[in-house]
């Protein structure tokens, strides 16, 4: 069984045991979170689609830990006009691990 969730603002296909990765949600490492906006709902050959979402879907997840991804480097460069600016930025994310699709 299979869901994809959107949390973030971005969509993901999830199963249950899988690890994901969005983006900071503010809960503490070990807290169980419960997403219900599903969007669709698939087993094997039946499928499940929501308008927006699925009634009644929900997935649970736990949230393993809260971290930031590696540095990014943001260089921004005018030619002939002496302007250059570098910046560096970290994303930060919940890891999730994803236990139960109630469908």
């Amino acid at each position: 069984m299979y869901a994809i969730i959107e949390t973030g603002g971005k969509q993901y296909k999830v199963q249950e045991g899988d690890f994901v990765f969005v983006e900071k949600l503010e809960v503490e490492a070990g807290a169980t979170v419960e997403i219900d906006k599903v969007l669709a709902v698939g087993d094997g050959a039946e499928v499940k689609f929501g308008a927006p979402y699925v009634e009644g879907a929900k997935v649970t997840a736990e949230a393993v830990k809260n971290g930031k991804d590696k540095k990014i480097i943001v260089y921004k460069y005018k030619p002939k006009k002496g302007y250059h600016k570098k910046q560096g930025h970290r994303q930060p994310y919940t890891k999730l691990e994803i236990k139960a699709i109630n469908a």
